[in-house]
């Protein structure tokens, strides 16, 4: 870009920064249309979607785990204990 398209390009935008009236987006309008006849309702701020459920406490989880970890050594040994040589 050559330093004259540069300096036009700054000047444009400083020219639509300042502008008096600015368009809002088309979603915007869109909005604004359809809040028009149809307002919505009122939302509480950062409203959950659904209630949370109480999680199943973790140490039950990691016994479950340590448990099939001890199985998986066991028959792996029971396995081996029985395998002929």
């Amino acid at each position: 870009m050559s330093e004259r398209d540069e300096e036009q390009r700054e000047f444009d935008l400083r020219w639509a920064e300042e502008a008096e009236h600015k368009e809002p987006s088309a979603r915007a309008r869109m909005l604004a249309a359809r809040w028009k006849e149809n307002p919505p309702g009122p939302v509480p701020f950062r409203a959950d979607p659904d209630p949370v459920r109480p999680r199943r406490s973790s140490w039950i989880s990691t016994a479950v785990v340590l448990g099939c970890v001890a199985a998986v050594i066991v028959l792996l040994g029971y396995i081996n204990f029985r395998a002929p040589y």
